[in-house]
């Protein structure tokens, strides 16, 4: 069975042709599962997450035209993954890798309680994104391995070789990095 191109999946939901999910499943399935599943350790909601995501991506498109699908579809399976945790965990805390990266962050981002922060919320993220595009390939790796992927520190040190307290080096550097950087720009910690 020939791979469909992301530029053709893409055009398909332009035309609005049901075929565009089933290709994107078979394409993204697995890996925007393992997106969900990173965050949710659990398998029935994880599945219930990317199937959320075709339909959201199906919704998206048009007017959206991602340049790259892949992270596209892993943007909306993370979001929908975290909405779900959140939702999952109201009223206590939880526990897991999705608990523990959110509190490593909580120190570095300004709170998100206000009218006032929801509006600056793409603003933040622009500069994030800026942030990360200036730092050393393995170090934005990870970071985006355990703050977006939200992987184990255990499995980030197996990807790049190193020990694990390495990585707890490398993320706590990022972070103060991260923290200096946003409040140069003027975001409230």
């Amino acid at each position: 069975m020939k791979r469909v191109e992301d530029s053709r999946i893409i055009e398909l939901y332009w035309k609005r042709e049901e075929h565009a999910i089933l290709e994107t499943s078979r394409r993204y399935g697995a890996y925007c599962f393992a997106v969900a599943d990173h965050i949710l350790s659990n398998v029935q909601d994880s599945e219930e997450c990317v199937n959320d995501t075709w339909l959201r991506a199906w919704n998206s498109m048009p007017p959206q035209r991602p340049n790259q699908l892949r992270l596209f579809l892993a943007k909306i399976t993370r979001n929908l993954s975290f909405d779900k945790f959140k939702a999952r965990s109201a009223g206590k805390r939880g526990s897991g890798e999705t608990a523990v990266a959110l509190d490593e962050l909580e120190e570095c981002l300004p709170s998100s309680s206000s009218v006032e922060a929801e509006i600056a919320a793409k603003e933040l993220e622009d500069c994030v994104n800026r942030f990360l595009h200036a730092l050393p390939e393995r170090e934005c790796n990870v970071f985006l391995r355990r703050y977006f992927y939200v992987e184990s520190v255990a499995e980030i040190a197996e990807a790049y070789g190193l020990k694990e307290s390495n990585v707890w080096m490398i993320l706590s550097r990022t972070r103060k990095k991260l923290r200096s950087f946003l409040e140069k720009e003027d975001y409230a910690i």
